[in-house]
């Protein structure tokens, strides 16, 4: 019987992205993303549900990603959910879900001046130049845009 693994998400990053290398110069990016949800009760009133959700990164996508993106960001992600299971040093197992990034978007709400062709972004890091006005671009291994190093 076959399977299938796959987790889209549109959120926005709880916290700066936290970059590190391995010692075979891998680029690794641990960051967090909150999806809400709105919905409205049998009694009219509307209800937030927002879950947190752990995302990781690996070679270019990750240097993007850690050089691009900020805290409160919007993003748009794509990847597969990965069971992390440890033991805690009084020995107690753990585990917890995450989600291994294969592609991501950038998300912005831009205006643009009136015709001399530079964008002002609300957004508090900057859009790398080669997006166009009113794109934005899929950064995934398949669209020849990045390597992908996932190391398992």
């Amino acid at each position: 019987m076959s399977s299938f693994n796959k987790v889209i998400l549109l959120g926005n990053l709880t916290r700066d992205p936290e970059m590190r290398t391995t010692n075979s110069g891998l680029a690794i990016c641990k960051l967090g993303v909150a999806t809400t949800r709105v919905s409205r009760g049998s009694d009219g009133e509307s209800h937030e549900e927002t879950v947190f959700v752990d995302v990781d990164a690996f070679g270019k996508q990750a240097e993007v990603i850690g050089r691009y993106f900020t805290k409160g960001r919007p993003i748009f992600i794509e990847g597969r959910l990965r069971l992390d299971q440890w033991e805690t040093s009084a020995g107690e197992k753990r585990s917890k879900l995450c989600i291994v990034l294969e592609s991501f978007q950038f998300i912005s709400s831009a205006r643009f001046d009136d015709g001399n062709n530079e964008t002002d972004f609300t957004a508090s890091a900057p859009i790398p130049a080669t997006l166009k006005k009113n794109e934005t671009e899929m950064v995934s291994p398949a669209n020849g845009g990045l390597d992908e190093d996932v190391p398992f």
